[in-house]
């Protein structure tokens, strides 16, 4: 545990009684009251999520003659100031290094946020990649990030900053004054509700944080709640459902690969696509409330099939719901699997994503 970084809010964690466990390097809050409560919470009023721990990376120069934008799946150039856009940093092969999301600031100044397991990897290769005449640095531990998510998410942002932040559209953001300092509030999010990512300096988070929590229809969630509300939406977790053995194309995320330009691993996706796919990503409802999980065996009238990336129980849908990667012939939406291990076979239906349709991320 010592060797784990920690965010600048392991005391208020302490403090709330966090129940705390390593990711992607760091020690971070699992559950404060317990995931389910944290969960409906979420869903239903506002939730408050550490994120400082995910990678922030800062871009400076002429994107065109950098060569930023071959590294990534999706162009640049048409990024406007003050929107953010999701994609994907691939090697040769078309595997998925990490999938991020780049916040266009500036004319000639990017921030790219990552994954904290593959923080380091993704700068070296973004770095290798790139050629002198710009400025790339790693703001990692100087900017602190916080999420406020759910349907009450905007109301209590109005509350303490203003009707500014009505004005920011879903996949843009703003730089407005928080607490005495330039700060960034995106409407993004992990959780498939209304949500803010807010970013600011770290010796500000704290007083953010608990600022936050002085509205009553805010609360504190761990990373439980955030992958149990991930999972109802269909997301993708780099680590479970995304790596570097695996493309957009089988992940079913080609929506975020631009093609019409050149880009690292277009060529191995290029023949993927006219080779045909050997698997694909599925989603299934378990016909009880027992949850599948990640690396249980996926079969069809008893041959296996392919292998649960992401499973758990879904409060909303009251049944167990899951992920993983089949060979196409066994993703056809209403098909019949079976799903588990030595001693638990769970029956199981293909499903259209995402599975919970009723949130409010486009409110």
């Amino acid at each position: 545990m010592e060797s784990l970084k920690k965010t600048p809010l392991m005391g208020e964690h302490t403090r709330l009684a966090a129940r705390l466990l390593p990711f992607g390097g760091w020690l971070m809050p699992l559950q404060y009251d317990g995931i389910l409560a944290e969960h409906r919470w979420c869903r239903e009023s506002a939730a408050l999520f550490d994120t400082c721990h995910m990678g922030q990376f800062l871009f400076q120069g002429n994107i065109a003659t950098a060569g930023f934008e071959r590294l990534f799946s999706f162009r640049l150039d048409t990024i406007a100031v003050g929107r953010c856009r999701y994609g994907f940093l691939l090697n040769e092969q078309g595997g998925i290094v990490d999938d991020l999301t780049v916040y266009r600031l500036a004319d000639d100044q990017l921030m790219v946020v990552v994954n904290a397991g593959p923080e380091e990897k993704d700068f070296a290769t973004i770095q290798a990649g790139l050629q002198s005449c710009s400025h790339f640095s790693d703001g990692t531990g100087h900017s602190g990030k916080l999420d406020i998510q759910g349907p009450l998410s905007r109301e209590v942002l109005v509350r303490f900053f203003g009707a500014e932040v009505e004005k920011v559209s879903f996949f843009g953001f703003r730089q407005m004054d928080i607490l005495g300092d330039e700060a960034i509030v995106s409407r993004t999010g992990y959780t498939g509700e209304l949500g803010y990512e807010i970013y600011c300096r770290n010796d500000r988070i704290v007083e953010l944080w608990q600022l936050l929590l002085e509205d009553g229809r805010v609360r504190p969630a761990g990373l439980g709640a955030r992958d149990l509300l991930r999972l109802e939406m269909g997301y993708s977790l780099y680590g479970n459902d995304l790596d570097e053995t695996t493309t957009p194309l089988e992940a079913g995320l080609e929506k975020f690969v631009d093609f019409s330009r050149d880009f690292v691993g277009r060529e191995a996706l290029l023949r993927q696509q006219a080779e045909g796919l050997r698997r694909v990503k599925v989603a299934f409802r378990v016909a009880s409330r027992r949850s599948p999980r990640h690396g249980y065996g996926i079969f069809r009238q008893g041959e296996p099939v392919g292998t649960v990336t992401s499973g758990s129980f879904s409060p909303m849908l009251g049944c167990g719901i899951g992920m993983g990667y089949v060979a196409p012939d066994a993703a056809e939406i209403g098909a019949s699997l079976q799903v588990g291990q030595e001693g638990l076979s769970l029956e199981a239906t293909v499903v259209e994503l995402p599975f919970y349709r009723d949130g409010s991320l486009r409110k």
